[in-house]
């Protein structure tokens, strides 16, 4: 992956699980990475780490449900690099799992700010300086959830297909002025999140077995191939790792 060399990333979510795995990858690759999340001490942390392998990271206290604080990061990423050539909409949160009947309305409400707000908030941002410059790649984080209804994740659920129409919809805007925008559908992930829904109890997704999870570094990997020229028939899709086809395609597995 040398072409992503030189370039300019912007993760959102930075401080742990997929986030965290993706700006790593990145600058291992040599992208110079501004590392977003409302955790100051992770991702300075994580920044540290990255300098001390050699990578260029930067960190930026960002609660994407605001929008100066993601504009704030996009205009850091120019001031410390030059430029905005990656986004990765990456934050997102599916606590507290309820049934409707029994979800707080106020925990749902925040549930679609950050999903789905927090991602349109990074299009709103990213869009114009890539515009600008002539290009860049944006990559939602997805789910299956977007078009399979589950118990207890209404609000995951719709803010996922939310997401992915805002994906469909980027990508008709501005697919002509060299922006490709594609989802990233990374299957069940072994991070926080799982923990979180394990212990709720609700719907079959709850009783896997830990050991069928996927490792942050796959979907961190997939993140980076679909910033490369070789997976541009994706945009305004979302790509899924479920199957061994995608795993293959993304170079995850043989």
């Amino acid at each position: 992956m040398k072409e992503l060399q030189g370039k300019t990333a912007l993760v959102t979510g930075a401080s742990r699980g997929i986030g965290a795995a993706a700006a790593q990858e990145l600058a291992k690759l040599g992208v110079s990475v501004v590392l977003a999340a409302r955790s100051a001490g992770d991702i300075e942390a994580l920044a540290e780490d990255i300098r001390g392998a050699g990578g260029k990271a930067e960190a930026v206290v960002c609660d994407v449900v605001r929008y100066a604080d993601v504009a704030a990061a996009v205009s850091r990423c120019q001031r410390a690099f030059g430029s905005l050539d990656i986004l990765v909409n990456n934050a997102g949160v599916i606590e507290p799992i309820a049934r409707l009947a029994e979800s707080d309305p106020e925990e749902w409400d925040k549930v679609v700010d950050i999903n789905f707000k927090g991602v349109y908030h990074g299009l709103r941002a990213a869009v114009p300086v890539m515009q600008a410059q002539g290009g860049g790649v944006i990559v939602n984080i997805s789910s299956g959830a977007a078009t399979g209804a589950m118990e207890g994740w209404s609000h995951y659920c719709s803010t996922k297909a939310a997401v992915l129409s805002l994906t469909r919809c980027a990508d008709k805007e501005y697919r002509e002025h060299g922006i490709r925008v594609v989802g990233l559908s990374p299957g069940t992930v072994a991070t926080d999140m799982q923990v979180a829904i394990k212990a709720s109890g609700v719907n079959p997704v709850s009783q896997l077995d830990p050991s069928v999870h996927i490792p942050a570094d796959w979907p961190a990997r997939a993140i980076a191939w679909l910033c490369t020229e070789e997976a541009a028939d994706l945009c305004g899709t979302d790509f899924s790792l479920k199957d061994d086809a995608g795993r293959r395609r993304a170079g995850l597995i043989t």
